[in-house]
């Protein structure tokens, strides 16, 4: 068997949040063919700070422009592609404050993006990782 190209790449997104009278929500994605509720990230462009990668994409796949508050987490994992290429993958998260912008205003890359319940974020989110790193931002907001 071949031996894959390993290759590192650098992503950045955000858990951006709003506070209402009944409580905190977070804006999530949904992509793909099979549902999957997301945070938004994205790749980090040559020239960019992660900060600035968060912020851009947070705004191209919510519709949402935001502010950040303070890092939370930096996700590490592993792909293969499907040119087969093996990642070796690092996001950097970031608790991100709503500033305006609405969530139908997102990219052609997402499906949908929507408020949700913080409470509802930790149940439907897909990922494991970013389903702490939600709950971790809840905890956060409340203090």
């Amino acid at each position: 068997m071949p031996k894959l190209r390993t290759e590192q790449q650098v992503s950045a997104g955000g858990v951006v949040y709003r506070k209402l009278k009944t409580g905190v929500e977070f804006a999530l994605i949904k992509v793909g063919p099979i549902v999957r509720w997301q945070l938004p990230k994205g790749i980090v462009d040559e020239g960019e700070t992660p900060e600035q990668a968060a912020l851009r994409e947070v705004r191209e796949e919510t519709g949402l422009k935001a502010k950040i508050e303070a890092p939370l987490e930096t996700i590490e994992y592993w792909y293969v592609s499907k040119d087969k290429i093996r990642y070796h993958k690092f996001v950097h998260f970031y608790l991100m404050k709503y500033v305006s912008g609405k969530t139908d205003d997102h990219d052609h890359e997402v499906d949908e993006a929507r408020w949700i319940t913080a409470v509802e974020a930790v149940r439907i989110l897909s990922f494991k990782s970013e389903l702490d790193l939600a709950e971790k931002a809840r905890q956060m907001i409340d203090g």
